[in-house]
């Protein structure tokens, strides 16, 4: 028996156990244990996540590892996840809750321990036993995030085998985990969420991440500014759901730019333009050595200095969009592209084209006080979340305050390639079973009355 196929028996033991003797209270304690222990822990985890990738920002993802913890409990703690979780007045029909099995959890390197604190919690929450499969270059800090919550959850006698991770990650070894568990959550790189996909079980994957950021006329563009640069420096700019593009009114290129230099962005000039997109894009790829890099590193690499307080680089486009401007493209390092518009249907191509070209179905961003233009674009944008006046990297992915429910795998239905279009959470690990009577005292209508 392999190292999986024993991992893989020790869970099903565990979820039998887990299913026979843990009620809705008895679950909703272990999901609370699972996220309060990340939250207490933030500082050291964050820390060890630095050390091991060499990307991203402490500081912020100390706030990543408590905003994300605090949030999915806060999220999940008042929800039915077992037995019966509706009847219908009306017809009768009685839906009922049952777990899957054991889950797979592969998580990525750039969100090491948030990704596999949430897909436990999902887990526990739907009484699912769960395998972890870390990116290999973020084992060390995966492996202690798990340990911790394990340890932690002794204290409600959780079934030893019910969390569990893969110590020693291999390509091997993730693809026979998702092969022989129930179902696969992915979150990571499009390699990695096909071969979920074709594991011939059933996954659920994310698609890429291209968020495209509408300014409309009549706002506050400093305060709308400095969301986008908060937004798109938050990590170094590693967070799928962060700002990319900024595409705004042209009678106000001043204010736009005054705006991101107002926040420490960098506004690059036609020469420095050329030299950050050589630097940052390798053979139309990301550059592996500028992902979750600081600005000042970028431009470094790129051949010129700026300031040691530069949150972000701002490069403007070259006249087109999409295919024929490459900063169309999404930046795993904070660089921002600027796009201008003559009116709003013509800001919705922009962004629509750059979508088509990459990050299709994930989310785009607008900042403006007409709904008319915000149904607008909600309308015709092909993505799965619209973020209006609000900070997307910190709240795509789910906010106490914008009704979408807190997770990290952020689905982009059939436009991203996934199976579903919103935010993954403990649903998503139910099979339901419908108990459907007839209701003979309601009155069946004539053919007529149908059809007329």
């Amino acid at each position: 028996m392999s190292e999986i196929e024993e991992m893989i028996a020790k869970a099903r033991e565990a979820q039998a156990v887990y299913v026979r003797h843990f009620d809705q209270d008895d679950v909703d304690a272990a999901v609370k244990i699972t996220t309060k222990t990340i939250y207490d822990h933030a500082e050291e985890l964050a820390r060890m996540a630095i050390d091991e990738t060499q990307m991203g920002v402490y500081e912020d993802k100390v706030a990543k590892n408590r905003n994300k913890s605090k949030g999915v409990w806060w999220d999940l703690h008042a929800k039915k996840s077992m037995g019966i979780l509706s009847i219908d007045e009306r017809t009768g029909l009685i839906e009922i809750a049952k777990p899957i099995g054991v889950v797979a959890g592969v998580t990525p390197m750039t969100n090491p321990i948030v990704t596999p604190m949430s897909k436990i919690a999902f887990a526990l929450k739907s009484r699912n036993a769960i395998i972890i499969s870390p990116h290999p270059k973020s084992k060390i800090c995966s492996c202690k995030a798990v340990d911790l919550i394990c340890e932690a959850l002794k204290a409600v006698d959780l079934p030893e085998g019910m969390v569990q991770i893969v110590r020693e990650p291999t390509i091997e070894k993730t693809q026979e985990l998702m092969a022989k568990c129930d179902v696969t959550v992915a979150t990571g790189g499009m390699p990695m969420v096909k071969s979920a996909y074709s594991s011939g079980k059933p996954s659920f994957g994310v698609g890429a991440g291209n968020v495209q950021v509408i300014l409309d006329r009549d706002i506050d563009y400093e305060l709308a500014t400095s969301k986008l640069v908060t937004g798109r420096s938050f990590d170094n700019g590693i967070i799928c759901s962060g700002e990319q593009s900024c595409i705004y009114p042209h009678e106000h290129r001043n204010e736009v730019l005054a705006g991101f230099r107002v926040n420490r962005g960098y506004v690059c000039n036609e020469e420095q333009r050329e030299k950050v997109i050589n630097a940052i894009f390798e053979d139309g790829h990301t550059a592996r050595d500028v992902v979750g890099q600081s600005a000042v590193k970028i431009a470094r690499k790129a051949g010129f200095e700026v300031p040691e307080n530069t949150r972000i680089l701002v490069v403007e486009s070259n006249g087109r969009f999409g295919v024929d401007d490459p900063i169309s493209k999404e930046k795993m390092c904070p660089v921002m592209a600027a796009f201008p518009y003559q009116y709003f249907e013509q800001a919705i191509e922009i962004a629509q084209t750059n979508l088509s070209y990459e990050g299709k179905g994930h989310t785009a961003g607008l900042h403006s006080n007409s709904q008319a233009n915000i149904i607008k674009a909600g309308s015709e944008l092909s993505v799965s979340r619209l973020i209006v006046n609000a900070i997307c990297a910190t709240t795509a992915g789910g906010s106490i305050q914008n009704g979408l429910p807190v997770t990290n795998t952020l689905g982009c239905g059939s436009w991203g390639g996934n199976s579903i279009s919103e935010n993954f959470t403990f649903k998503h690990l139910l099979n339901i079973t419908r108990v459907a009577p007839l209701q003979t005292r309601m009155r069946v209508p004539s053919d007529q009355e149908i059809w007329d």
